[in-house]
């Protein structure tokens, strides 16, 4: 027969039997805590993704409509420039009326010599004037003077002196102004614009090669130290077994730097709205800058030096901000453009007022 249970036996039993259900229970409250952990974890990356891809969207909307204000004030700049070239071109079919009508003049003088000769005087001094102030064309300015100081010298009269006293004063003003080349300031720009297209953007911007050698080499070297009989461990003494272990260690961390590496680079950039240019917003920061630098050349040969400064200097920042400047294309097209802006436009030319006026006067005395 067989002993009978004793109450002993009978709870240590029922304290098993209730164990393995607490312990089940458990698990599955720390699964399901987990789990929810977990979910949580998930849902608050998604909105933070979300979050980030919104405020994306709202900074290229910004870049989108900042570009559209930039093309619609370098088309209102256009248009006053076109203004500005029909009133040129206004004021030259004057001077060509003004030609026709000293010709018809030419044909109605015929009693005095220098009066013909004061006449042709007065209007190529009127017609250099205009060209000077409008055009800034001093070399044409010296050419008439000197042709006007020539007429004169051919004539005794005494009463010229004063005329010619005038003429050699202009002459002199004219030929201290200091030489500005406009047209090599203007090819050099041209020459800065047509460098755009090969400047690279910070969007583009390509991982470089890696310098370290490729992995398969690295691991058929690796494997070649670790096979080979001077590097395994029964070869040396028990001594050098740490430092065995040590130049291993230091290969294998080497080998996954150098692998890391690759795969993340690090860099500072001013501007993040730089690195999110699509390949639309690209194109129109390109044309944005050959137009900046387009409306430039026209203000230099309009010899409007506070539109050709401000718009080199908003050229240069946007350099700054969407191209890479460590590379050799857009450092040559900066050092070009700071020669560029370094050009003096501040030049004060001379009128000729002075000669005009002495021969108008010596006209109206009787």
């Amino acid at each position: 027969m067989s002993p009978s249970p004793t109450p002993d036996n009978l709870a240590a039993g029922r304290r098993k039997a209730g164990a393995a259900p607490r312990l089940l229970y458990a698990l599955i409250l720390l699964l399901t805590v987990l789990l929810l952990g977990q979910w949580w974890s998930w849902r608050n990356e998604m909105h933070i993704l979300r979050t980030e891809a919104a405020q994306r969207l709202k900074a290229g909307d910004n870049i989108n409509s900042e570009t559209r204000g930039i093309v619609k004030s370098l088309q209102d700049s256009t248009r006053e420039l076109q203004g500005k070239v029909s009133v040129l071109e206004n004021r030259q079919a004057e001077a060509q009326s003004q030609q026709l009508a000293l010709e018809q003049l030419y044909q109605d003088l015929s009693k005095n010599r220098d009066d013909w000769a004061l006449a042709e005087i007065e209007q190529v001094l009127s017609t250099a004037s205009q060209q000077l102030q409008l055009a800034g064309n001093v070399q044409g300015a010296l050419i008439a003077l000197q042709n006007a100081d020539r007429s004169l010298s051919r004539s005794d009269k005494p009463q010229f002196i004063t005329i010619r006293r005038s003429i050699a004063r202009d002459l002199d003003r004219l030929r201290s102004v200091p030489a500005l080349d406009l047209t090599g300031i203007a090819l050099r720009l041209d020459s800065a614009i047509g460098q755009i297209d090969a400047m690279p953007l910070l969007s583009d911007e390509k991982p470089s090669l890696p310098a370290t050698p490729p992995k398969n080499n690295r691991r058929a070297m690796v494997h070649a130290e670790r096979t080979s009989p001077a590097a395994t461990p029964r070869g040396r003494p028990p001594s050098e077994w740490p430092d065995d272990l040590r130049n291993k260690w230091n290969s294998f961390t080497s080998e996954m730097w150098s692998e890391v590496s690759q795969l993340i680079r690090v860099r500072s950039v001013e501007s993040s709205d730089a690195l999110l240019l699509s390949p639309t917003q690209a194109y129109y920061a390109r044309e944005n800058l050959k137009l900046r630098l387009l409306n430039a050349r026209l203000a230099l040969l309009s010899r409007n030096e506070s539109a050709f400064r401000s718009d080199m200097i908003a050229s240069q920042d946007a350099i700054s901000k969407y191209f890479d400047t460590r590379a050799r294309q857009t450092q040559n097209t900066q050092a070009l453009l700071k020669q560029i802006q370094s050009s003096n436009l501040s030049i004060d030319i001379p009128t000729l007022a002075e000669s005009l006026n002495a021969v108008r006067n010596y006209k109206a005395k009787p």
